[in-house]
């Protein structure tokens, strides 16, 4: 049975989180978040590398599986289906960037309701936008799911809700030299004929366990995978384009509207996302 809370700080209910915690202070952290179903959280192996691998970029020490798996199975019972968020700070430190020597790192781990999203989604793609706010280009903290997220949060206000007369569900965010690398939260996928080419994440970008699942099971599709570096007027060029995550699998995307030159592309129905979800059974 699920405790009363919605988060465990360390393992523990009644814990806070400490204003010296450099997390707080600096963004000094990873996170991960998946879906909880039947007390399990789906694709854990690969969420858990990726958590490890992530720590390990900034020099943190990951907390064991068996110790995290403990805190989910605290906090969701095996009825839930919801999401979890999985947080991981430096831990504690005293003013200033440089990190103590010896740190015990911080485990946050959140339970939160399963988004309700639109079936249209699913049965009939989305329409995205094209954000203003650009990533910075940093290459050691490149495909890191770092704490430090206010590029997207900025992109992220720049249209408003779906359920508004935008439409509008995601935005692409570029880099600094206008390379597409990723949605404020989705990655991203464009089939030219039988490639599926997502974008190179090598000197920005978050790279999701979807995004790798997709990855690994292209050839089930009869496709063949790549990571490459392309612009807009690449990406308008394809067949289909998907947007991906561990919360919903893959999305059709319908239409890109690009409100600084008033431009708009449109792709007829296509079902590539729903041959992806089946694949990755999500569906």
């Amino acid at each position: 049975m699920a405790l009363n809370s919605s988060y465990l700080i360390n393992g523990n209910l009644n814990q806070s989180i400490s204003p010296f915690d450099r997390g707080f202070a600096y963004g000094d952290g990873v996170f991960r978040t998946l879906v909880m179903r039947k007390g399990l959280p789906d694709f854990w192996r690969r969420q858990y590398q990726k958590l490890v691998a992530d720590c390990s970029a900034i020099g943190i020490v990951c907390p064991s599986a068996e110790l995290l798996m403990s805190d989910l199975q605290q906090l969701f019972s095996i009825e839930d289906v919801a999401i979890a968020k999985i947080i991981i700070t430096r831990g504690e430190g005293t003013r200033g960037y440089t990190p103590p020597a010896i740190t015990a790192p911080t485990r946050v781990v959140m339970k939160s309701k399963m988004p309700e999203y639109p079936q249209q989604n699913f049965s009939d793609g989305v329409h995205l936008c094209i954000c203003e706010t650009r990533l910075a280009m940093q290459s050691k903290l490149a495909g890191i799911k770092h704490l430090n997220r206010l590029e997207n949060v900025l992109a992220r206000m720049e249209w408003q809700d779906a359920n508004l007369a935008s439409g509008i569900v995601e935005g692409i965010m570029l880099d600094m030299q206008g390379n597409v690398i990723e949605c404020t939260s989705a990655n991203i996928f464009a089939r030219y004929g039988e490639r599926l080419i997502t974008p190179s994440l090598d000197l920005c970008g978050i790279a999701g366990i979807t995004r790798q699942h997709i990855l690994d099971i292209a050839h089930t599709l009869s496709l063949a995978p790549a990571i490459e570096e392309f612009d807009l007027n690449k990406l308008y060029q394809a067949d289909e384009m998907i947007i991906c995550s561990s919360l919903y699998g893959a999305w059709q995307v319908r239409s890109i509207q690009n409100f600084v030159n008033v431009h708009q592309k449109m792709w007829t129905a296509g079902n590539l996302a729903a041959e992806v979800r089946a694949a990755l059974k999500y569906d």
